[in-house]
């Protein structure tokens, strides 16, 4: 019984309270029989990985704007899609887009299979995203749980053991809780929730229309909840960065290996990260220091990069990388590492 009134009041308030994304199908939309583009819910949710709903808004526009469809994005070039997704992080993903883009297209003619087990067939398509496309662009009733949805379960029946371990059991809740109709809409509600009225710090409780609900309400524990298993702190890793100019202006840039962090990406040529990097100058060259180091965090350490800069002669020949003439030099393209490169290191470079 309890789980039913929780889905009524949660339907009930999604209905009103709805946000407006421009890859969702409000609920008067698909009232009126509209339905989710497969390929723009898995796009968002690619983009939405470990990235906030503010940051994707206008990359998810821009990348539907030049490529509108699933196999659109699989004939796209590698490079400019990289290009495109510079700034979003991760780049993992952007790689894993463009393969699943293509096993679509090749696998099923196109179309977004409609089961989860084919789903997680996929590349970049984990038990999450698995869900959460059945759900919502097919509106199968599938469990769909993330950081939203963990926060509002373990308030709803004030779960003290901690995350991660806790997962499973909020999963369960979860699951529970997941009706046979609206499915889709029910998976967004409680994102919405988690988003915006049972937020991590300072939850609304006195506007939720879960709170006759709630047992952390009840006990005065809500902001309390989850608990989450402390982490060790992260390592800090340093290297060295290299930003030379040709006398006509062009910026020597290398490409990244196609696996590992920035795979693929465009980028100042580095050495390695480590607690002793080795300097790996692309060419020899009258390298000079630049007084900041560009700062970085990464998922499982901190990075420091001490850049040098160089004024190359037109002759130059490097080792590594290749020049980019500055006509053709983008600096918003490059990752966000590599921007904070570029900005502590171009003012000091005289491109003639």
């Amino acid at each position: 019984m309890r789980d039913a009134q929780i889905g009524t009041a949660l339907l009930r308030w999604y209905d009103r309270e709805a946000r407006v994304l421009p890859w969702r199908i409000g609920p008067a939309e698909r009232a009126a029989g509209m339905v989710p583009a497969p390929y723009r819910v898995w796009l968002s949710e690619i983009m939405l990985q470990q990235t906030t709903v503010a940051a994707v808004n206008a990359y998810f526009e821009r990348f539907t704007r030049r490529w509108p469809t699933v196999t659109a994005l699989a004939s796209a070039d590698d490079a400019a899609v990289m290009a495109e997704w510079a700034g979003l992080g991760y780049y993992a993903r952007a790689r894993n887009l463009l393969a699943c883009a293509r096993a679509v297209v090749g696998r099923f003619g196109g179309r977004f299979p409609q089961d989860r087990a084919a789903l997680l067939s996929l590349p970049g398509i984990g038990p999450y995203t698995a869900a959460a496309i059945a759900a919502i662009a097919f509106d199968a009733p599938e469990t769909v749980v993330d950081g939203n949805v963990e926060r509002v379960v373990a308030r709803l029946d004030d779960i003290h053991a901690p995350l991660p371990g806790s997962k499973p059991q909020l999963t369960a809740l979860a699951a529970r809780l997941t009706p046979r109709q609206r499915p889709g809409d029910h998976a967004q509600a409680m994102m919405d929730l988690g988003a915006t009225i049972c937020t991590p710090r300072q939850p609304r409780c006195a506007a939720c229309p879960l709170r006759p609900h709630c047992r952390a309400n009840d006990a005065g524990t809500a902001a309390l909840l989850p608990r989450k298993t402390a982490r060790p702190a992260k390592p800090v890793r340093h290297g060295y960065a290299y930003v030379a100019r040709r006398k006509d202006g062009a910026w020597l840039l290398e490409t990244r290996p196609p696996q590992g962090l920035l795979g693929g990406m465009l980028g100042f040529p580095v050495s390695d990260w480590s607690d002793a990097p080795t300097p790996a100058p692309p060419l020899a060259a009258d390298w000079r220091e630049v007084g900041a180091q560009a700062r970085h965090t990464f998922t499982h350490f901190h990075l420091r990069l001490t850049i040098l800069t160089a004024d190359l002669p037109q002759a130059a020949q490097p080792e590594r990388g290749a020049f980019v003439a500055a006509a053709d030099f983008d600096a918003s393209a490059l990752p966000t590492l590599m921007r904070k490169v570029h900005a502590l290191a171009a003012p000091g470079l005289r491109g003639d």
